[in-house]
């Protein structure tokens, strides 16, 4: 059996690496000219180590993660805190894997070794892919044609594989953009806590993070705007801009904003949940099938479990459009239920009135102190769930 995957990113490097892994042979088409990502960081819950671990992958990424000491929420313009909660080396034991945080790019890179060794030259870059037929056909731009027993769309928020499938929906506007960027800490005055940090706002949250062993500051700030940016990781902002929006705040975030090498800025969209995934042998997976906002530091692990609970439903299946139906079967609700609660979390952080604030997190805060385990709990339907179990 034989699959093309459609995008080159973190989640279709980790669909090819496991379908390789239960002996298919794999082509990866990516439309860059090369396997490239901006500077941004990622959190990996236990719930995606878990599969980073069961695709061998995380032999490669050992020099470059970090491990945070703790995940804590304060409040942006004082930097005050209202509660923490340990991390570091509690995930393991609480939910079996550890929490770690990663730049994007060390993932892909790790991801694309790791596929490499199953797999040499199975990826292909600047390959735009323009459609599918339900055979099995897949139709680049230049008018080529490639043949394949599986598609797979791992092409992202404006997929030309779930277009097809679906029709022309455009994605909604969330009413948010986000800033990005990544700071050596060394060139910090203030670095922000070796934590998960969310620093909540008016309208606004921020979330600092380190990386790369320690030794890079991540930032990302998201602030309501009727308006939307321009969409696009790539898109490169105005400092001013920045500093306009987190004006007054804690000097941990100014001082990022101000020693950022390239901000970045765009707006974010979603979909609603899709009502299948699937068309004859081709499927969808991450933000092709459930793209969300980044308040629950999901979006790159949903994808990784996506592409662990494709490859074993299709492990031995006879029937691959009846498999898909089980892959879709076994994903739409937790991954609607994640959309939903990235969503909620977002309005979470932004309560715009004190009033609010001091009615949501002085709670919050108390409960964090008498009662941290209940705290914790509230995640263990994301981080001890373990796509892996299924062989």
């Amino acid at each position: 059996m034989n699959a093309i995957i459609v995008g080159g990113g973190i989640g279709g490097l980790s669909a090819a690496i496991a379908l390789r892994l239960r002996g298919w042979t794999v082509r990866v088409f990516e439309q860059a000219a090369a396997l490239t990502e901006v500077g941004a960081g990622l959190q990996i819950s236990p719930n995606g180590w878990r599969v980073i671990e069961a695709l061998g992958v995380a032999e490669h990424l050992s020099s470059a993660v970090f491990e945070p000491e703790a995940i804590e929420m304060r409040l942006g313009v004082s930097g005050r805190q209202v509660f923490r909660l340990r991390m570091k080396g509690y995930a393991r034991q609480r939910w079996g894997a550890p929490y770690f945080h990663v730049h994007r790019a060390d993932l892909v890179d790790a991801l694309a070794v790791r596929l490499a060794e199953l797999a040499p030259d199975a990826v292909q870059t600047g390959c735009p892919v323009s459609g599918y037929t339900r055979s099995g056909d897949v139709r680049f731009e230049n008018g080529d044609t490639q043949s394949a027993d599986l598609i797979v769309g791992a092409d992202g928020l404006h997929s030309v594989i779930r277009r097809q499938i679906l029709g022309p929906q455009s994605p909604r506007y969330t009413g948010n953009v986000a800033w990005r960027a990544v700071v050596p800490l060394t060139d910090l005055a203030t670095p922000p806590p070796p934590t998960a940090c969310v620093w909540a706002g008016n309208k606004r949250h921020a979330v600092t993070t380190w990386l790369r062993a320690g030794t890079m500051a991540n930032f990302v700030g998201m602030v309501e705007q009727d308006e939307p940016a321009p969409e696009g990781w790539r898109i490169e902002g105005d400092r001013n801009d920045a500093l306009a929006a987190f004006a007054g705040w804690d000097p941990v975030i100014v001082g990022v904003i101000e020693r950022a090498p390239i901000l970045n800025r765009w707006a974010l969209f979603d979909r609603a949940p899709l009502p299948l995934w699937h068309d004859g042998c081709v499927t969808l997976l991450g933000d092709a099938a459930h793209p969300m906002l980044p308040s629950m530091a999901q979006g790159a692990v949903q994808a990784l479990e996506d592409a662990w609970t494709l490859a074993a439903v299709l492990d031995g299946a006879a029937d691959t459009e009846r498999a898909l139906g089980q892959y879709f079967d076994q994903r739409i609700d937790r991954t609607a239920r994640i959309q939903a609660g990235s969503a909620a979390n977002a309005r979470m952080f932004h309560k715009a009135s004190t009033l609010g604030r001091i009615g949501f997190y002085g709670p919050m805060a108390l409960g964090a102190r008498l009662a941290p385990g209940m705290i914790h709990a509230r995640q263990d339907w994301v981080y001890r769930h373990d796509v892996t179990a299924q062989t």
